[in-house]
């Protein structure tokens, strides 16, 4: 029997491994989606973070806002800021901190409905600071004030 005739009777050649791969990679990117859509779509009381990452977030949240108070102390300290403006940009920062670590909607509340509410410990301080935001003549300093907002930031529990 000639050679030329022998590749008709061993078969097809092999797949190739890489196949083998591809195809698993596909079948976990495909599982890891379903899992992503179910954990994403689960009605809000089955949603349940576990501990450790609801204290990981909250101290990246309490990390990040106290930067930001940080870099406005040191914008009023250049002097790129006015009292005025940096009492304003303290007041919004602190404001957003609080609902972002609290849920309770701190950017539209008055300062007796907070002395009244869960962020009541941080009412005095928004006090002082509206002071510094609404009083020319406040006798209170912004960069102390800076000091204040992103200690009670990063001691909020």
């Amino acid at each position: 029997m000639p050679d030329d005739l022998l590749r008709y009777v061993i078969g097809p050649t092999p797949a190739s491994w890489w196949w083998m791969w591809l195809s698993l990679l596909l079948v976990a990117v495909l599982a890891g989606w379903y899992v992503a859509v179910i954990l994403w779509t689960r009605a809000p009381e089955l949603r349940h973070v576990p501990h450790v990452v609801e204290r990981v977030q909250a101290a990246l949240v309490r990390r990040r806002f106290a930067t930001a108070v940080r870099r406005v102390g040191e914008r009023y300290r250049a002097g790129e800021l006015g009292g005025a403006q940096a009492g304003a940009a303290l007041s919004a920062t602190l404001r957003d901190f609080l609902t972002a670590a609290t849920g309770a909607r701190a950017q539209y509340m008055q300062l007796g409905d907070m002395a009244d509410g869960e962020v009541a410990r941080a009412a005095p301080l928004l006090a002082r600071i509206n002071d510094v935001q609404f009083n020319a003549h406040s006798a209170e300093d912004v960069a102390d004030l800076s000091g204040a907002t992103e200690e009670l930031i990063l001691t909020w529990t």
